[in-house]
């Protein structure tokens, strides 16, 4: 018995040997599952595609009645439509590669990232961003050449740049309350004005409204989103609109940027009937902003932003096709 309980004794120290903590450490990598294809997929957050693509739709619309004449570019077009993809996809992934290597994704709530996660190397995720920044800009060259207009390259440059220090370099400007003034600038009048103009080589009023309409509804996807992420974005110390504005104040802002396009959208109804039909996107709309008015769960407002997504790609197409038709 005495020489059970020695043995016993001399074998318990052994199973402590090491700092729990390094250990721990040491086994997390082997516990972090590589990146599948799945992994990124989502981490193009495809949800936010309408925003781009809509852009294009309303300005590709406007450009048809640029001078009265109806002419249809296709080919311009689809080039229009792939600079904005992306470059969409390009900030997604910039995105998850910068706050990841700030640390700021390890506070989130939302659905996990490529680079926070550890599922994929940060220099990977970086390379895939400047990949499709790389593919926008081929596009975007492309166009240049078919149309001449050449200083467009420099609008190109600044977008691309836009899109990376909206989260990258020293001073990402996302981090001081200003991605919603970029969105709007960007997604809003740069991304539908340009689109016409590069189709008809100006851009007219119809344009104009348009770009109103895109860049606040892309603001209200921001905001959503943000909306979701105060907590984090505080500990992270990332100074988003919301952030600095509060949660109350914040979602009264969304549903603001949400339904004062449909105001827009009623103006131009007057003289593009068809337009109308975009208020059916109202069915879309007016849930996204109930849901953020009383969402309680990061679930409840990734719908939102879904809703509100989808409510953009809805009144793009139907102003679209008011001033195409």
């Amino acid at each position: 018995m005495s020489q059970n309980r020695t043995r016993n004794q001399k074998s318990k120290p052994a199973k402590r040997t090491g700092n729990p903590a390094s250990a721990g450490r040491s086994r997390r990598p082997g516990a972090v599952k590589p990146a599948t294809s799945s992994d990124w997929i989502a981490g193009a957050r495809l949800r936010t595609l309408p925003l781009g693509i809509s852009a294009v739709i309303i300005g590709t619309g406007a450009a048809t009645i640029a001078d009265g004449a109806g002419i249809y570019h296709p080919v311009r077009a689809v080039l229009c439509l792939l600079v904005a993809v992306f470059l969409q996809i390009g900030v997604n992934y910039a995105n998850d590669y910068s706050d990841g290597v700030r640390g700021t994704d390890q506070y989130r709530v939302g659905p996990s990232r490529l680079t926070g996660s550890g599922r994929a190397k940060p220099r990977t995720v970086l390379l895939v961003a400047l990949s499709f920044f790389a593919l926008g800009a081929l596009a975007g060259l492309a166009l240049v050449f078919l149309t001449q207009h050449w200083w467009m390259l420099v609008v190109g440059a600044a977008a691309i740049a836009a899109a990376w220090f909206y989260t990258g370099g020293k001073r990402p400007y996302g981090y001081y309350g200003l991605g919603e003034v970029f969105v709007f600038v960007f997604f809003g009048l740069v991304a539908t004005a340009g689109t016409t103009y590069m189709l008809a080589g100006m851009v007219n009023q119809e344009s104009w409204y348009g770009a109103l309409i895109a860049g606040l509804i892309a603001c209200a996807v921001l905001m959503v989103n943000n909306i979701r992420d105060i907590g984090p974005d505080k500990q992270a110390r990332k100074r988003t609109l919301a952030v600095l504005i509060g949660n109350v104040a914040s979602r009264i802002v969304f549903c603001v940027l949400l339904l004062v396009p449909f105001g827009i959208l009623a103006v131009m109804a007057v003289f593009y009937p068809i337009a109308w039909l975009g208020f059916f996107a109202l069915l879309l709309a007016i849930p996204a902003c109930i849901i953020v008015l009383t969402a309680k769960t990061a679930r409840e407002l990734i719908l939102a932003l879904q809703l509100t997504s989808f409510t953009g790609l809805a009144v793009a197409i139907a102003l679209g096709a008011a001033y195409a038709f």
